[in-house]
């Protein structure tokens, strides 16, 4: 069963990033779908992603992390309205993808 899951860490405070919608697209090749949207808890998780999906499948992801909205309401002056991470699914596991943002920068990984 292939499982994604994520979480925002806000560097500029070191303190989990709440109440940011995410939205998880599948396809590639500039033909992307919305399968769902979510937004981060208070610890910054957003653990339900993909709990209410049929079976995904192997394929190719985008997850578009809203991240003015976070900034805005902090009032805090951010370079990136958004941020967007195109990832590959080939295998039926559990996909961690976290976001490490501050108002100027991003950095992201494969979690576990």
């Amino acid at each position: 069963m292939i499982k994604i899951t994520s979480h925002i860490l806000d560097t500029s405070k070191g303190k989990p990033a709440d109440d940011v919608t995410l939205v998880l697209y599948e396809g590639g090749n500039d033909q992307w779908k919305e399968i769902t949207r979510t937004s981060t808890n208070a610890d910054g998780r957003a653990p339900a992603l993909t709990e209410n999906l049929q079976e995904l499948q192997p394929n190719i992801y985008k997850l578009r992390f809203e991240t003015k909205d976070y900034f805005d309401k902090n009032q805090i002056a951010t370079f990136y309205p958004y941020v967007e991470i195109v990832f590959e699914v080939s295998a039926s596991e559990h996909y961690h993808v976290p976001l490490l943002i501050n108002p100027f920068g991003y950095s992201t990984y494969r979690g576990s």
